[in-house]
């Protein structure tokens, strides 16, 4: 089924663009989300139409996660976790642990922006990605030490 992306879909596409994917996930995600329409000439016609109000308000949730990326960046979090006398921790540090201590410095995030690929499982320090909009990744500093 073709549709037309309202906006930015990570493996997926870039906003504007007619891309095949299967009825079942337009149907049921894409369409009822408002992330896409299909693509019949109305509206192409439509999107056309629409897409300097797209563009705006493109434009200033690029400029908010812009200006949301630096302060991320200049956060650094220290996390205090058990671990064993290796360096290794029991367990690891989650993506809810990392959202809870932004929430803590006053910077809420969505769990499901956090880039936690592989996990945080020794002492030391990390850096995570957190993606904030389709063109802006912050890089967030995070700091596990051992608990006592």
């Amino acid at each position: 089924m073709k549709v037309i992306l309202m906006s930015d879909l990570r493996h997926r596409g870039r906003r504007g663009q007619v891309v095949e994917v299967k009825a079942g996930f337009a149907r049921n995600f894409l369409l009822p989300q408002g992330l896409a329409l299909l693509a019949s000439p109305g509206n192409i016609k439509r999107f056309e139409h629409e897409k300097k109000k797209i563009d705006a308000r493109h434009d200033a949730a690029l400029e908010v996660a812009t200006a949301a990326a630096a302060g991320i960046s200049a956060v650094k979090l220290e996390l205090k976790k058990r671990a064993m006398e290796t360096g290794t921790l029991y367990g690891s540090v989650s993506v809810a642990d990392i959202v809870a201590a932004l929430h803590e410095k006053g910077i809420d995030v969505d769990r499901r922006q956090v880039d936690l690929a592989g996990g945080i499982k020794t002492v030391g320090d990390h850096v995570v990605r957190i993606e904030l909009h389709a063109d802006v990744v912050a890089e967030l500093a995070v700091d596990v030490a051992a608990a006592d």
